[in-house]
């Protein structure tokens, strides 16, 4: 007899991880809303030295519980307005 292995199916197997950002808040200005700053390095192709690139992501903060400074991660979601696509999931460092 050969045995028969069943795999899931649905939109769990086929969908990866989301995508997650450490990064720095740098204005809680807005309700319910950070933006989070991310830095990350990378090597220019031709000249092989390595640069700081940062990008600034509008995050959903439901509790308003963080501030600027804190160092949070951040997670990617479904679109929750006309720019913010990430979620805060947890605040790593708080700011003095």
């Amino acid at each position: 007899m050969s045995e028969v292995i069943s795999t899931p199916t649905g939109p769990q197997s086929v969908r990866g991880g989301a995508k997650t950002r450490v990064g720095v808040v740098v204005s809680d200005k807005m309700n319910k809303t950070r933006v989070v700053t991310v830095q990350r390095r990378v090597q220019h192709p031709r000249y092989k030295k390595y640069i700081n690139r940062r990008k600034k992501f509008k995050a959903h903060d439901e509790s308003n519980e963080s501030h600027v400074g804190d160092t949070v991660l951040i997670v990617e979601t479904r679109p929750l307005s006309r720019d913010k696509r990430w979620r805060i999931r947890k605040i790593i460092e708080k700011a003095l």
